[in-house]
């Protein structure tokens, strides 16, 4: 990883690409979504002050535990001034979507619980298919095939 001087405050896209292993498409991604800011020079080329590499730190590590964009978007608005997160600012917005991963995790538990079950049925009996139609949830609302989108005011949509 290349090493950047402490006196060096800003960063070209390539900088910071390769500093923070983010592809250069990945940080105007970022960017065009609101993540990450820069200034443009007189020859209209991006720099990004260096706590940048702390922000990219942030979203990528948000992202490998599933948490979306908006929802990264929303909690680096939170900070004062867009100010780079702190390990505070982590774990603070860390815990506040732990009940979402664990949500998910118990999600996923289920579905690969009941992944073999699947295999056999050929999703014919939706009656008790746990995957498509858990505890016969659909069967509830009304009889026949519940799973193809229903239009607004079309017979049994609810």
């Amino acid at each position: 990883m290349p090493q950047i001087p402490e006196k060096i405050h800003e960063l070209t896209v390539g900088q910071l690409a390769a500093r923070s292993g983010a592809a250069v498409s990945a940080l105007h991604f970022y960017e065009a979504k609101g993540l990450i800011s820069s200034r443009r020079t007189p020859g209209n080329q991006r720099r990004y002050h260096r706590d940048t590499l702390r922000r990219v730190a942030f979203v990528r590590a948000a992202q490998r535990v599933g948490i979306p964009l908006a929802t990264i978007r929303e909690a680096l608005a939170e900070l004062p001034e867009e100010r780079t997160p702190t390990r505070e600012d982590w774990a603070r917005l860390s815990q506040t979507w732990r009940a979402e991963l664990d949500e998910r995790i118990r999600q996923l538990n289920r579905l690969r619980d009941h992944l073999t079950d699947c295999i056999g049925c050929g999703c014919l009996s939706l009656h008790s298919c746990v995957l498509s139609n858990p505890n016969d949830a659909f069967g509830e609302r009304a009889a026949g095939s519940r799973l193809l989108a229903e239009k607004p005011g079309a017979g049994g949509a609810r």
